[in-house]
């Protein structure tokens, strides 16, 4: 049997996927990724991610406002994401975050925004998916802020950050997630941070169609190559790939809870 493992992030809503969609699923659940979770970064974006969860039971979708789209959008209120979380199939807050390397100038209307979904999932007890980028310090204060108010649970999404971040977020009891960035040949840094880390606190993840790993860099991205994440993940941990892939399968679970709960609607009786 093919081994199982979760793609915990990627975008099929993107236009990159428009014309090949329903191939690039299957491809997938071929490799054996048995669920992804596919990220809403826009207000306007959320009809057409919710669609997809919708038509595909190994497919869930988180919600939230990107950071580098914080100015552009309208500020989201709790309310409105406790509303879309409300779904069966929502079964996150983000992503959210701060990012200072494209759009430092807005960097008050990011917090602002994290501020609103880390209050969401504290209110709705599904974890927050964190966007960090050149933003390590500001990050730290506020999702600690945040946490010592009101617990809540989180993964620092395609972690890239450095030492301390990583440090500020496992104390906190949150997860980080490998992307194919980890894969790079020159990501040795980031493979240490990432060894450092307790092993049930690792997810992986695509964040498709970006990042490809190796042997697929520079090309699009799609989630059955988290398999050669994974495997690189193995690979730091000096575990098998069968061994890695159940641990981060055991992470998700506990982490996204809402979606290893969820069971299909049992086909309609046909008339009789």
């Amino acid at each position: 049997m093919t081994t199982r493992i979760t793609d915990s992030h990627c975008h099929l809503d993107f236009p990159d996927f428009d014309d090949c969609r329903e191939d690039v699923i299957a491809r997938a659940l071929g490799s054996g990724v048995h669920r992804m979770v596919t990220i809403c970064t826009k207000s306007e974006n959320e009809p057409k991610v919710r669609a997809i969860a919708e038509a595909h039971d190994p497919i869930f979708y988180a919600f939230g406002i990107h950071p580098m789209s914080a100015a552009e959008q309208p500020l989201l209120s709790v309310d409105d994401l406790l509303k879309i979380a409300r779904h069966p199939k929502m079964v996150a807050i983000g992503e959210t975050g701060l990012d200072y390397h494209y759009t430092a100038d807005s960097a008050e209307i990011q917090q602002t925004s994290l501020r609103t979904h880390i209050e969401a999932a504290q209110e709705t007890g599904l974890p927050l998916v964190i966007h960090a980028r050149a933003a390590d310090d500001d990050m730290a204060r506020i999702l600690t802020e945040g946490y010592r108010a009101k617990p809540y649970s989180c993964v620092m999404h395609c972690f890239s950050s450095g030492s301390e971040l990583a440090k500020t977020a496992l104390d906190l009891g949150f997860y980080l997630s490998m992307s194919g960035i980890a894969a790079f040949p020159k990501s040795q840094d980031l493979r240490d941070i990432f060894a450092s880390a307790p092993l049930d606190r690792i997810l992986v993840e695509t964040d498709s169609p970006y990042l490809a790993p190796p042997p697929y860099r520079g090309k699009r991205n799609e989630p059955g190559y988290v398999v050669h994440t994974a495997q690189k993940g193995a690979e730091v941990y000096g575990l098998s790939y069968e061994d890695f892939a159940a641990a981060t399968e055991a992470n998700f679970d506990r982490l996204f809870a809402k979606a290893a709960a969820w069971r299909p609607a049992p086909p309609a009786a046909a008339a009789g």
